[in-house]
């Protein structure tokens, strides 16, 4: 049986309940997924920026292939253009960053710092504790030091 506990940031402060771990742990969770979508979001602002430099190299290739009024033609509708009203995907990174993305950010650490000594990830660090096969190799509970 492992004699090393966890390291105390993954150790519950006195008297914070079950409820409180669980309903920092769904918190925690939700931040979580905001975290993958701003990554999703990210993608699409750097994918849609590579789309719009490979139709302006298209449109330079139509041209030299004697195409110049089709090309002239998308050049003036597409390239360049906004992606939603009035917006390049880099102001809708901007927008959701500021007005969203950080604001759950720091609600979320306002949670743990005013419930759990700031912790983080509690509710795993006991999952990982009651799940691993104690005192067996590459089940510890944490590095070793």
């Amino acid at each position: 049986m492992d004699t090393v506990p966890p390291d105390i940031e993954h150790q519950r402060p006195p008297a914070t309940t079950d409820d409180t771990v669980r309903a920092l742990g769904k918190l925690t969770e939700a931040l979580e997924t905001v975290e993958q979508a701003r990554g999703f979001l990210y993608g699409f602002h750097r994918l849609t920026g590579a789309a719009d430099l490979a139709l302006g190299e298209a449109v330079d290739l139509l041209r030299n292939a004697g195409h110049a009024e089709l090309a002239d033609s998308i050049e003036h509708d597409l390239v360049g253009r906004n992606v939603i009203e009035g917006r390049w995907t880099f102001q809708i990174v901007e927008d959701y960053d500021a007005n969203y993305y950080r604001t759950f950010h720091d609600a979320e650490m306002q949670a743990r710092e005013q419930l759990v000594e700031g912790r983080r990830h509690l509710y795993e660090a006991e999952m990982k504790e009651q799940r691993r096969s104690h005192g067996t190799r590459h089940h510890e509970s944490r590095p070793n030091e």
